[in-house]
């Protein structure tokens, strides 16, 4: 660890955000996750959930948001130039499910115009110069495979040479079975490069969106300095059900929510989406990550 992670959040709970303590909710029903955000619209102007980063005010419910806006919300002026937009999986086993994979990959790339489940940017998180990694959840669910392995060894190539922190946003079903061994062993090649960089002491910063799971939270999800979680984000390696029919126990109430994981020390910190961006910014200056600005004005 790059610092004493217990002092470290007292002091960003401190001094980051307006109100030290994050609220935590009951998850909402199937009725409240479907609604649908024409009731939040108004003449002549965004609508009330995008001024709200896609949360409900009254019950602080966060709804799904794509890769492409996660970027937006956390760059400064929402900009920020992306990286490897062209690579893509060359369906190293040939594998047929309900439809071949190379099928399954055309219609995935037409519908989300990306290339794969992930997003790789550059940019400035308030001014402090980062990389940025958003997985796709609408692209075969998030899923982990090579082409995500690389985009995230690229990205922490990038912060290795120029030392600038590195920051994933996971929302993921876990490593991608069409591509078999092969997607698992991008679990190794990314953990082995986050070592290098905390060899390096620079900062890493992992965000657990609603849903991690699989093998995305066995590996990087999990390596984080700084793990930190929407409210309300269902987070674990199986799914609760799975879990249940093989212990044959019923789970606690909120059991692989956000909350329920920081009660039990699997999280370092709950962040309203909202607070998020303050938040990583305050953690990353206490980790010694000073902004240009400030560059500028010590020297």
């Amino acid at each position: 660890m790059l610092c004493d992670v217990a002092g470290l959040l007292q002091r960003v709970e401190a001094a980051a955000l307006g109100s030290p303590k994050v609220e935590r909710h009951e998850r909402c029903g199937k009725k409240r996750r479907q609604q649908s955000a024409r009731r939040f619209e108004q003449p002549g102007g965004p609508t009330m959930l995008v001024r709200l980063q896609n949360c409900l005010r009254d019950r602080g419910f966060h709804f799904r948001i794509d890769a492409a806006t996660r970027l937006r919300l956390l760059f400064d002026r929402g900009e920020y130039e992306p990286f490897d937009t062209g690579l893509t999986s060359s369906d190293p086993l040939g594998f047929v499910d309900s439809k071949p994979y190379t099928e399954r990959l055309r219609s995935m790339r037409e519908s989300t115009n990306l290339s794969d489940a992930l997003i790789a940017a550059a940019g400035t998180l308030e001014g402090r110069p980062v990389q940025i990694c958003a997985m796709e959840m609408r692209f075969i669910g998030g899923s982990m495979g090579c082409v995500v392995g690389e985009k995230i060894a690229r990205a922490i190539d990038r912060s290795l040479a120029q030392s600038s922190p590195l920051i994933i946003v996971s929302a993921s079903g876990g490593a991608r079975m069409q591509e078999g061994a092969v997607s698992l062993m991008q679990m190794a090649k990314i953990s082995a490069g986050l070592m290098r960089l905390d060899e390096a002491r620079i900062p890493f910063i992992s965000v657990l969106t609603d849903p991690t799971t699989g093998g995305v939270t066995a590996s990087y999800a999990m390596l984080g300095d700084l793990n930190i979680a929407e409210p309300g984000a269902l987070i674990g390696f199986a799914g609760p059900r799975v879990i249940e029919q093989t212990i044959r126990q019923k789970l606690p109430q909120g059991f692989q929510r956000s909350e329920f994981l920081l009660e039990h020390g699997m999280l370092d910190a709950v962040v309203h989406r909202r607070q998020l961006k303050s938040y990583i910014s305050r953690a990353l200056e206490f980790m010694g990550q000073s902004s240009v600005v400030s560059r500028q004005t010590s020297a």
